[in-house]
């Protein structure tokens, strides 16, 4: 049994204390203790963030329609991935609008979106039924994610980019207080997955996050990643950590999700040792560091 996942079904879960409750999934998923006074490792210091690190505007940033303007007064709305429109309930949208290809997703969580890649074969009743299952859940109770806990919860329908193959690459810019430090390229979701971290040189790192790192596929410095790293380093301006996912559609640049807490402050990394190594790159606001 999964006990992380059976505890996460137990409504008991949304009474326990934010610091408290974080220590215990630390030690349940990590096998560690959780050291939130003097964090070192790259996922203590994500965890510390989810406490101390607290921004009202990071809520809106986190929330997948709301940093559509965000991007667009920070970097410009020709950087946004097209959108078709927003609904407070998947029964609403006019399915018989749509085109062939896209994507619905809930605006307040991770992990609920649904692609469409040929509308003609889509089950869109069991599409339409899945995230509407995500949208009452409070995403925030689960990890303790503070960027989620107060986003209205709607449904986003985008128009799916696609560069012809099914194949595209995801490029998640992993930016401590406005400095690229680490990109994570992640290939192929659909079959033969791969990820390769880099540094924004292009120099190939030897771990991973999730999975087992082997450079099995080489991936050549796209010609946009200085515009890339410069677009993601004004959006995570005055942040301690931000990641910044982008796309590459036919050489056009379009940013994507926001992300605050990669993994919840729970990532597996290979070798284990990357955490800690990773993790002195990131430096938290030291008016609470010891808090």
């Amino acid at each position: 049994m999964n006990l992380s996942k059976g505890l996460f079904r137990r409504p008991i879960i949304f009474l326990f204390p934010p610091k408290f409750y974080l220590k215990m999934v630390y030690r349940i998923k990590m096998n560690k203790k959780l050291d939130l006074k003097n964090p070192k490792s790259f996922n203590e210091k994500i965890n510390w963030l989810k406490l101390y690190g607290r921004q009202p505007r990071y809520t809106k940033m986190a929330d997948k329609y709301e940093a559509r303007e965000y991007i667009k007064k920070t970097i410009g709305e020709q950087y946004l991935v097209p959108l078709i429109g927003v609904y407070d309930n998947a029964n609403d949208i006019p399915y018989e609008k749509l085109p062939d290809k896209f994507i619905l997703k809930c605006n307040h969580d991770s992990k609920s979106s649904v692609i469409c890649w040929d509308k003609s074969t889509f089950d869109y009743q069991k599409g339409i039924d899945y995230v509407n299952k995500k949208l009452v859940r409070n995403y925030y109770y689960y990890f303790r994610e503070w960027v989620y806990k107060d986003i209205n919860r709607r449904i986003v329908v985008e128009h799916l980019l696609d560069d012809g193959d099914e194949k595209l690459m995801d490029y998640r810019i992993f930016c401590f207080n406005g400095q690229p430090v680490m990109i994570s390229v992640d290939y192929n979701k659909i079959s033969d997955f791969t990820r390769h971290l880099y540094t924004p040189e292009w120099e190939y790192i030897k771990a991973g996050i999730k999975y087992q790192y082997a450079q099995t596929r080489i991936i050549k410095r796209p010609k946009q990643m200085d515009k890339m790293l410069e677009l993601a380093s004004k959006l995570s301006a005055g942040i301690p950590f931000l990641r910044v996912d982008m796309y590459l559609v036919y050489g056009k640049i379009y940013a994507g999700e926001l992300t605050f807490y990669p993994a919840a402050g729970y990532s597996q990394f290979t070798p284990e040792s990357f955490d800690l190594e990773f993790g002195e790159k990131l430096k938290l606001p030291e008016m609470r560091k010891r808090k």
